[in-house]
């Protein structure tokens, strides 16, 4: 996995890559069962991208495993992204790292009581998309940020190389759950204090 962090220290570039957005990745493993799960690194692996770092990983969007890395705060805010958009300006709000793979995307995790047009269920109500429109619709809402977490970039994996790292050790796995995207303050590192991580599977 190549590593991309540096490019996210550039709010001019940030701010472009908006004009980026795309639609969610190819569904080409459409018949595989929707299984998703929490990677934590440890924090001796010597990329930084991924030492200490929390990824969702899902295995439905493609040939091999998908992530998103949840907890690695940029230092740039959302509303640095939307200018014109009055309603988040005064929020401090932080665009996270998803991951080093495409860092010019952008791609979001939100929460929804029942399947929305130009996204992807993660997991239970969680989803994923890199729609534009789908992105300004949630941010025109009374609380834009509520359920919302805006990436640059994912991870990704070659066939079989996550399983390779698993057996390494590299990472230990832990069942999905929205509270380990959604709570917590973004300047805080993981786990934030409040959450308590369910039991390893």
């Amino acid at each position: 996995m190549r590593s991309g962090f540096s490019i996210l220290r550039n709010a001019a570039a940030l701010c472009a890559c908006v004009l980026l957005l795309a639609a969610p990745c190819s569904r080409s493993a459409e018949d595989k069962p929707l299984t998703a799960i929490l990677l934590v690194a440890r924090t001796e692996l010597p990329d930084s991208d991924f030492a200490g770092s929390v990824v969702l990983a899902m295995n439905h969007l493609g040939i091999a495993p998908t992530g998103i890395i949840l907890n690695r705060p940029t230092r740039v805010a959302v509303a640095e992204l939307f200018p014109d958009l009055k309603a988040i300006a005064r929020l401090h709000d932080k665009v996270y790292f998803g991951g080093p793979v495409e860092p010019m995307s952008i791609w979001f995790l939100f929460r929804a009581a029942k399947p929305p047009h130009r996204a992807i269920r993660a997991f239970d109500d969680v989803f994923l998309s890199g729609d534009r429109d789908l992105l300004l619709q949630l941010l025109g809402r009374d609380k834009p940020m509520g359920d919302l977490r805006i990436y640059v970039g994912h991870a990704g994996w070659a066939p079989g190389q996550l399983e390779a790292e698993i057996d390494r050790g590299d990472w230990t796995l832990k069942r999905a759950y929205a509270d380990a995207i959604f709570n917590g303050k973004s300047d805080r590192p993981w786990p934030a204090p409040q959450i308590a991580p369910p039991p390893t599977i």
